[in-house]
């Protein structure tokens, strides 16, 4: 039986750390080269290598007091080698690409300056396209340091304004971390260690199993900090197990912000023998989604903890961010009966440094669970899984899980669908990429509505679909990334389109909105015309607007709104209107 230990650290707050440069800092990246993007002290909502969903955080969310249209700068010379203009993302998106190798990228701007907006717009038309992705030729928009770009905003995936900015290594595109580039940030403040956690076996399979076996004053063992920045918890922990990963719950803070930030380092020791290190930078877009498994996934979705392994699972493939990896992959090996120090030292971009320092004693393992159900398939991790049943099927390949699982399945009777619904494990364990799951229908249905079958999935709080594809063997088959229960469904009605403003005199309006929703699956096409004309509808969201350009007069109009769902349902707005 495994062991899972969750250890709050109480904490004092009013002690003020020394802070000092990193050598490696000065040694690897420029310090004067670039520049604050804005005009305005940097005061950080996010900074590289947070725990996002689905990803490393990329670059810095620099604060714009709140507000949109905060002028946004070149942070050096250069020439604006792409703009991108995308619905979620990064919104508006501006790439300067600089002669030392590097490209930054300012994102979820508003509009750009004058002469790049009239060019994206142009291009916008000429390809009767909104969301258009355009690469630049050097002589194009080359710009100066401190040049005016744009302003800053709140699209894409925002969900506040800010100015999302990054530093990337041009040839390989990894964005590395602009904290380590002498950027005017101030910070004195330490990392804030929360909750240890002890992991002796699966990490998906065994954790929660034994948490509440334990007695709950070696559970919750309260720390003391030092005026040197160190948490001892007051305790020997004693371990049933020989050997045991060590995951990290903190947060890193800056001056005169209350927003909770990533720390950059983790050393860990054992009896002051480097195990393991961590460190938070350099991490390519191709590897990002391994968060999934550098952080407990499980404990993410279940309590909403973003607890992060100082060991290697099976499964992940980060291939720079760990670093002095013991033979364990980071895990600790134990001797019974004997006791050892272990200290965790958290280390942020401006070298605060924070130390967690226990003593761990091994003890004879817990007896081991019973046989695993019939029930339960066992998925190998770096292994291809198959899992086939006359009524769904899908096969998982070497990547795609970060450590073994016990494969539950259970079908629940659905009489409303075309198919019953299938639970295919739990939504809190993570599969990395796509996988092509092939579903049955139960219930015959005419021909000619074949392309209006949607595959519906539950995570059990929301539910989602998308449009699935028959084939020849009988099967419907869409992409997937998910465990969780899925069905099939007719879907044979179109998006609703709703006019937002309530009146047809647009005189003194900047733009016209609709708001555009699907029961089933997305809007994936959408267009606009006045007078026949085709106009620049943007999509943010459910809505969908078009501001006012050279494109509509002054005068009486009329405008035509179409939307499709994945289906091949569509709908239209018809609206005459004033301008």
């Amino acid at each position: 039986m495994k062991q899972f230990v969750f250890l709050p650290l109480l904490f004092l707050t009013s002690i003020v750390f020394a802070q000092s440069k990193s050598d490696k800092k000065n040694s690897d990246y420029p310090q004067d080269y670039f520049r604050n993007p804005l005009g305005i002290p940097i005061f950080l909502a996010g900074n590289f290598g947070e725990c996002r969903p689905g990803h490393f955080h990329s670059g810095l969310d620099i604060k714009t007091k709140g507000e949109e249209n905060e002028a946004v700068y070149a942070a050096a010379d250069g020439y604006i080698s792409r703009i991108k203009m995308d619905k979620g993302g990064f919104g508006h998106a501006i790439y300067i690409s600089h002669t030392i190798g590097y490209t930054t990228l300012y994102a979820h701007l508003n509009d750009f300056m004058p002469e790049i907006q009239k060019y994206v717009k142009e291009k916008q038309y000429e390809k009767r396209m909104w969301d258009v992705d355009l690469t630049l030729l050097p002589t194009e928009f080359p710009v100066k340091k401190g040049e005016q770009i744009a302003w800053s905003g709140n699209t894409g995936s925002s969900t506040a304004p800010h100015l999302h900015f990054e530093i990337r290594n041009t040839k390989n595109e990894h964005p590395l971390n602009p904290e380590l580039f002498g950027l005017p940030i101030i910070d004195h403040l330490p990392p804030v260690p929360a909750e240890i956690v002890f992991y002796t076996g699966n990490i998906y399979e065994d954790a929660k199993i034994t948490a509440t076996l334990l007695k709950k004053d070696s559970i919750y063992v309260p720390a003391i900090q030092d005026n040197a920045g160190k948490y001892i918890p007051k305790d020997t922990f004693i371990i049933n197990a020989g050997v045991i990963g060590i995951g990290i719950n903190a947060d890193d803070f800056m001056d005169s912000s209350t927003n909770t930030l990533a720390f950059y380092k983790t050393n860990l020791f054992k009896d002051d023998s480097l195990q393991a290190t961590v460190i938070l930078d350099n991490i390519g877009y191709e590897e990002t989604r391994y968060i999934n498994s550098y952080a407990d996934y499980k404990t993410k979705e279940l309590e909403h903890k973003w607890v992060q392994c100082l060991f290697q699972t099976p499964g992940n493939r980060l291939s720079k961010l760990f670093s002095d990896l013991n033979t364990n992959k980071g895990r600790i090996q134990l001797t019974e009966n004997r006791c050892y120090t272990i200290r965790i030292e958290l280390i942020d971009d401006k070298e605060n440094k924070s130390n967690i320092i226990f003593v761990a004693k091994a003890a004879p393992a817990l007896p081991a669970l019973t046989e695993m159900s019939a029930e339960l398939v066992k998925f190998k991790v770096n292994t291809k899984n198959e899992f086939n049943n006359p009524s769904i099927s899908f096969v998982l390949d070497e990547k795609q899980l970060y450590d073994d699982i016990n494969f539950r399945f259970k079908v629940n009777q659905y009489d409303e669908g075309l198919s019953d619904k299938y639970d295919l494990h739990y939504p809190y364990i993570p599969i990395h990429h796509n996988f092509e799951l092939k579903m049955r229908a139960k219930v015959p249905f005419p021909f000619e509505l074949r392309r209006k079958v949607a595959m519906l999935y539950s995570n059990g709080k929301e539910i989602e679909g998308k449009r699935a594809e028959f084939t020849e063997m009988g099967w419907y088959v869409a992409k997937q990334r998910n465990f969780g229960t899925y069905w099939l469904a007719l879907d044979t009605l179109a998006p609703t389109i709703k006019l937002i403003q309530n009146t047809t005199n647009f005189s003194k309006a900047k733009e016209i909105t609709f708001e555009v929703k699907d029961a089933m699956t997305s809007v994936a096409a959408f267009s606009g015309t006045i007078d026949g004309n085709w106009i620049c509808f943007e999509q943010h969201g459910n809505l969908f607007f078009y501001k006012f350009d050279e494109h509509c007069s002054k005068g009486k109009h009329q405008l035509l709104f179409k939307a499709e769902d994945e289906c091949g349902n569509t709908s239209s707005y018809n609206l005459n209107f004033t301008r």
